[in-house]
């Protein structure tokens, strides 16, 4: 068997040093900064160390081994399932060590925080500059149910809308809603010139400014306290808020691109499956479904005689 050489490479030249600046290990006794070792005519690899070896001190190396466990096999994959109110409820998948000891995969997967684009969950390409927040609040199996955690629009969007001779206009409020989540809400428009109007820019006063802010905070106020977060949370996403604001605030001052720019929730309630649950189960009420009466009974419905087959 080919024996191991161990050396010592430094900066420094000394007595028993060569000309390209080896040291033998067994004849130095200074503080190692590093040693290369070698098997046979192959480097086996540049072993960092700070050891303070004295005279014919053996140093003990540790060869590596070729047979590395891959990290990988210690994981497992789970899904996530976004809530009902989105169209598309597959929108990733997470990965976790796998349950060792008391170390449960569940309990690390609970508090992850996922970023998704809008387009994605709505197959909508024109809302791809909306980010939303989910949250891994249970784990059933190999999936994770997902709740709302917040809202935010991509950096290029707010970009593409600040342009000069202009004014904008930044609103935010706390909001409560009715299952106990509170909600900070915030706004933000642009100043926007008149029809006909001459002048090259449309600066709005400081007391404009205010009375559209105050709009802004009364709007989401109203928009928060009406409901719950799950019907928040499906009007933030369908119904255009932005375009409700501009109308009521055309009288004080014109703007447009008016949006709720951001949604961040503060605090929660207390966890409850139930609730969660309710996110995650399909509306079975068809909106727009048209009902046409054919005076037949229906099976199973009591009849009257004379009253063609209703009450």
């Amino acid at each position: 068997m080919e024996q191991m050489a161990c050396f010592l490479r430094t900066g420094e030249g000394g007595a028993d040093s060569n000309k390209d600046g080896i040291f033998r290990v067994d004849s130095f006794d200074r503080r190692i900064s590093w040693v290369s070792c070698t098997f046979g005519n192959t480097l086996i690899g540049d072993i960092y160390t700070r050891l303070q070896l004295s005279s014919h001190t053996n140093l003990l190396l540790t060869l590596p081994t070729n047979h590395s466990v891959d990290p990988f096999l210690k994981k497992e994959w789970y899904s996530l399932v976004a809530p009902s109110i989105f169209s598309k409820k597959d929108c990733g998948k997470t990965i976790i060590t796998k349950t060792q000891g008391q170390k449960i995969a569940s309990d690390g997967l609970k508090g992850r925080i996922v970023e998704v684009s809008l387009a994605d969950l709505q197959e909508n390409e024109d809302l791809s500059y909306r980010k939303i927040k989910l949250c891994i609040e249970d784990v059933q199996g190999f999936n994770c149910l997902l709740n709302f955690h917040g809202m935010d629009m991509t950096r290029d969007k707010i970009c593409s809308l600040i342009k000069k001779r202009q004014t904008i206009i930044e609103a935010s409020c706390d909001v409560k809603t009715t299952d106990g989540y509170m909600l900070r809400m915030f706004c933000i428009a642009f100043t926007q010139k008149n029809e006909k109007q001459i002048k090259n820019h449309c600066y709005a006063k400081s007391a404009q400014c205010k009375a559209i802010r105050e709009k802004m905070v009364e709007y989401m106020g109203n928009m928060g306290r009406e409901g719950d977060l799950k019907t928040l949370v499906k009007t933030l996403i369908t119904a255009e808020n932005g375009k409700d604001i501009e109308k009521e605030c055309h009288m004080l001052f014109p703007i447009k691109e008016c949006y709720i720019r951001k949604v961040k929730v503060l605090k929660k309630p207390k966890f409850d499956v139930t609730a969660l649950m309710e996110w995650h189960t399909e509306e079975k009420a068809v909106t727009g479904a048209t009902v046409t009466d054919t005076g037949e009974p229906v099976e199973g419905e009591e009849t009257v005689a004379g009253a063609g087959g209703r009450y």
